[in-house]
């Protein structure tokens, strides 16, 4: 058994974690994992049952849930199919573009929406498909700065073979001329080249 304390650790950290373990398992095993809150729980028993694993959980007492999740052999197969259709749709990955326009993701408590964003973008290295291209303009041009909290995530995926394209007149109208700290400054022309030659765009 593979145990995990992911008590305190912010949405996505105990799936990612969780599903990392299971990959390691290679025929029979299960992981258990702690966690503080209970969205977090629901969230890893979902997994579970998008994965094909048995699971179950237990309140053992105020903010601490521990999530038990099995992997059996009968699981094989439906791995394979996985793999087959991750293979499938990174022929395709060229083709998906996000779109990012604010530091900040969805509308409420400015301080809620940066650490939601922050958590996207690192959600993006740890999935097993990456975008082609992410355009950051507008306030999304904060994000790719020096000093930004998400530069070290967009770095990898730059890495990774991402392009990262961040609009120029948006960083001179920020006063963020020659700060750039990751990636490549762009114009409108190229932002739009990339959204209309897209399959798949995303906002969030």
């Amino acid at each position: 058994m593979i145990k995990i304390d992911a008590m305190g650790l912010p949405c996505p950290m105990p799936v990612i974690q969780t599903k990392k373990a299971l990959k390691n398992i290679e025929v029979d095993g299960s992981v258990e994992t702690l966690v503080d809150n209970e969205a977090s729980m629901e969230n890893l028993l979902k997994m579970a049952k998008e994965m094909g694993f048995n699971s179950s959980f237990e309140k053992l007492e105020d903010y601490k849930y521990r999530v038990m999740i099995i992997k059996g052999k009968e699981i094989k197969n439906k791995e394979e199919n996985e793999e087959s259709n991750e293979k499938e749709n990174n022929k395709n990955k060229e083709k998906m573009i996000i779109a990012i326009s604010s530091n900040k993701m969805g509308e409420g408590i400015d301080e809620l929406g940066e650490v939601l964003m922050k958590g996207f973008i690192y959600t993006l290295t740890e999935m097993d498909i990456m975008p082609k291209t992410i355009l950051f303009y507008n306030g999304g041009a904060k994000l790719t700065v020096e000093g930004a909290p998400t530069l070290t995530d967009l770095k990898l995926l730059e890495d990774e073979g991402v392009e990262i394209l961040t609009c120029g007149t948006c960083l001179n109208y920020y006063d963020l001329d020659g700060k750039l700290g990751v990636g490549e400054i762009t114009n409108m022309y190229t932002i739009m080249e990339r959204l209309q030659g897209a399959d798949k765009i995303i906002k969030p």
